[in-house]
Parts: structure tokens; C-alpha cells; sequence
């Protein structure tokens, strides 16, 4: 299918894909979508704490919140997230100063699996709307000033597509004027609808949903959907949903989770439980993409294995939770040149966790419920302290203005993470 709207220049998307865009607000430190302004998990903030004193961060404010594997997004004066309680799924909208509720709006009954329960996509905020994406992959664009509905579809039942087994996890990617998710139906694994009217625009790929959440990157001087599918990573035209180019990764049960990644004009992809990685570089002649793998660390001895966790990519080094075992009982934190794949540092047994990076620091979430904070280097794993802040959570953290957002299954909380 093609555009039913009219198209939008390369330098709209690019400006989406970068923080400062006027569709996600005008405040650089604004956390808009999944992973953040760039959907990499780096903020461009600095001024903030070098140290973890054991009683944590300030906490600016704790409130209830409901079961879900929903992250946060921050706008303006807004924190959004997705929670299961009372017998539905919600998207809810705090005061980000207080944590008062602002609005909450309904968008499915309850959502129920055996690795657990509620919704687990992240929510996107773009202008005056917010989008969201339910455990069974109703995606609904609400009103961001007071939570009304505006439109809504059940993407996997109008598209004649099967649920992932353990919940549909695409967090909504807007692009232009289109939101884009992973519907993973017949003729559409990925799905992209008119933000403001719900029009379906185009539909691209064959491949099963798998859990990850689509990128747009630039690879080979074009800007492009990368998704990283349950059987497959793709790249797509953001405006036709033309398919540029296809490259087979398929792991047990369709487990290809993490965000794919753009490294240095190549993009990287990640799964866990000894499948691996692999860097791909891209071609282009005339209308051709051609795929090549720049490096490949596959198997039990892979140098990184991300379970559900994306990594980040700074000064040219990787920084990702390596998932080992078939069944995942073991999980390291490792660094890893992003050139050359080679392991640089290595923490044995760190723990299952989650992470974003900001001010030379990643800022790590773990299932213990504990902040840890580290200094970003190549040189060795420098840990900067760490604390217990809130239950068990795998969703990474929120930052935006120097305040850290982190959520589990019965609380949110909002941590003051500015220095003195």
C-alpha cells in the first residue's frame, strides 16, 4: 500500500529521530519514546550525580501504579506509562513535579500471559497525542492534554496476524506523520497508521512479530524502519513501506527483543541465550540494498547476548547485559568495541537489569529493584555506588530534567538525580 497523505521530507524524519524535534516538545531533555529522544537510550543531559550514597537518590515523589512492563516517557509537565489494574489496561498520565494523577484512559480489558500479566510496550508521546500498544496489540492514540480517545485498532485481529506468545511489546514508533508498530501478520509485520486520522497507511514484511521495538536509523545514507522481527532484521521505506533489504536471525520461540542499532552507519542486533550478535553494513546501487556482516560473535562464547535489554553505544563501545545459557540463568554486564567486536571488560554475574546513559554514567536498573550507577569507560567496570529504590523491575530507567522515572508492578517513582 502507499501513502494516503502527502509525503514528508527525509529532513522531517530525521528531525523525529533526534532530540529538540517539535514533535516530541521542544525541551532537549524531554524522554518522549521507548529508549528516549533518539530511541537509543542516551540523554544529552549533564550535572548529575558521580555518586550513589546506599539510601539512594532524593526521592522527589512515590506513587501507586499497577502491573505492566510499560518504561516511561516524559513531556513537559507529563509521565506517561502503561499499568493493569481494576480489570483493564490503562494509559495514565502523571504530574511529573507531584506524581497526582492527571488523567487515565482506558484502553483494553486486562491482559493476561504466563510471563506475566498487563501491557509491555512503552508508550510514544508526538505533539498534542500519545500512543499506545496493549498486551493483545490494540494500538489507540489518546489526546496528551486530557487522555481523550481518538482512535484505535486492534492491529493483530484486523490484519488476520497470531499474538506473540508472550504479549505483543512493539512500543509505537512515529515517523512524520505515520505511527509504526509491529503487527506481525501475513504481508505485515510491521503496520504504519495516520497519527491523526487512524487510516491504515501502509503495511511491509512477513515475518512473525517477535518483541522488539523498530527503529528509525539511517543506514547507508537513507533513512529507514529497522525492525528486528522474530525471524528476520528488515529495513523499510518510512513512507511506502517498501522492504529495502532482509537479513534471516531466527532464535528459539521468536525472542529477538532488543531495539536495533545504529552503529556508526551499520546497524547492530542482539538476542540472548547464546544466539548472539551481529554488525551489518549496508550498500546501496540504484534501488538495491545489499547486506554484509561486518562482524559476527554468535553462540556460547558471543560476546554479547541481550536478553530484553538494548545496548548502548558510546565513544565506540557497546555497554549490554550478556545473557549466557540456553535457558538464561546467567547474566554478565560487558563491554565491547563496537568496531571490531572484541570484548573490552567484562562484570561476571552482574544480574538481569536494564539500562539508559547519560553525563558519562550508565544509569542501571536491575530486577533486584536496585539503581546502580557506573562510569561509562572502556578502561574497566568502575561502579559508582548503588541502592535499592523500588521492586522488581525490568524496564529501564526515565530521565528528563535531571530526574530519574523507574516503575514495577505496583509502584512509580521519581528520583532527583541533579548534583548538590
Amino acid at each position: 500500500m502507499s501513502l494516503s497523505r502527502g509525503s514528508v521530507s527525509i529532513v522531517a524524519w530525521l528531525l523525529v529521530a533526534i532530540a529538540g524535534s517539535s514533535l516530541f516538545g521542544q525541551e532537549r531533555t524531554d524522554w518522549p519514546q521507548f529508549l528516549g529522544p533518539a530511541r537509543n537510550g542516551i540523554s544529552s543531559e549533564k550535572g548529575l550525580i558521580d555518586t550513589l550514597p546506599a539510601s539512594g537518590p532524593k526521592e522527589v515523589w512515590r506513587v501507586k501504579g499497577g502491573v505492566g512492563m510499560s518504561g516511561l516517557v516524559v513531556t513537559g509537565d507529563r509521565a506517561l506509562t502503561l499499568v493493569q489494574r481494576d480489570g483493564q489496561q490503562w494509559l495514565i498520565a502523571l504530574d511529573r513535579t507531584t506524581g497526582k494523577t492527571i488523567w487515565q484512559s482506558p484502553l483494553a480489558s486486562e491482559y493476561t500471559n504466563q510471563m506475566g500479566d498487563g501491557p509491555r510496550a512503552t508508550p510514544t508521546i508526538a505533539g498534542d497525542q500519545a500512543f499506545a500498544f496493549t498486551g493483545e496489540g490494540i494500538l489507540a492514540a489518546v489526546s496528551l492534554e486530557g487522555g481523550k480517545p481518538l482512535w484505535s485498532h486492534n492491529v493483530v485481529e484486523e490484519l488476520k496476524g497470531k499474538p506473540a506468545d508472550y504479549g505483543m511489546a512493539s512500543s509505537p514508533l512515529v515517523v512524520g506523520d505515520s505511527v509504526i508498530v509491529v503487527a506481525g501478520a501475513p504481508r505485515a509485520t510491521l503496520a504504519a497508521y495516520s497519527a491523526k486520522t487512524g487510516k491504515l497507511a501502509w503495511t511491509a514484511g512477513d515475518d512473525p512479530a517477535g518483541y522488539s521495538s523498530p527503529a528509525l536509523l539511517t543506514l547507508s545514507g537513507t533513512p529507514q524502519v529497522v525492525a528486528y522481527t522474530g525471524a528476520s532484521a528488515i529495513g523499510v521505506d518510512p513512507k511506502s513501506g517498501t522492504l529495502h533489504w532482509r537479513y534471516p536471525y531466527e532464535t528459539d520461540f521468536n525472542c529477538n527483543i532488543a531495539t536495533p542499532l545504529a552503529v556508526g552507519g551499520n546497524v547492530f542486533i542482539s538476542s540472548g541465550e547464546n544466539h548472539g550478535c551481529v554488525l551489518l553494513s549496508l550498500a546501496k546501487q540504484g534501488d538495491q540494498f545489499t547486506v554484509q556482516e561486518v562482524w559476527k560473535s554468535l553462540g556460547s562464547q558471543s560476546v554479547l547476548r541481550n536478553e530484553w535489554q538494548t545496548s548502548i553505544l558510546l565513544d565506540g563501545h557497546l555497554y549490554g547485559f550478556d545473557n549466557v545459557g540456553s535457558a538464561g540463568p546467567v547474566t554478565h554486564l560487558a563491554c565491547v568495541n563496537a568496531a571490531t567486536g572484541k570484548r573490552v571488560w567484562q562484570k561476571l554475574r552482574f544480574g538481569k537489569g536494564n539500562l539508559i546513559a547519560a553525563d558519562g554514567k550508565l544509569w542501571i536498573s536491575t530486577m533486584n529493584g536496585e539503581l546502580v550507577l557506573v562510569r561509562a569507560t572502556p578502561k574497566e567496570y568502575e561502579e559508582l555506588g548503588r541502592a535499592t529504590v523500588i521492586g522488581s523491575t525490568r524496564q529501564a530507567p526515565a530521565l528528563s530534567d535531571g530526574r530519574l522515572f523507574l516503575r514495577d508492578d505496583a509502584e512509580i517513582v521519581c528520583l532527583d538525580v541533579r548534583k548538590p
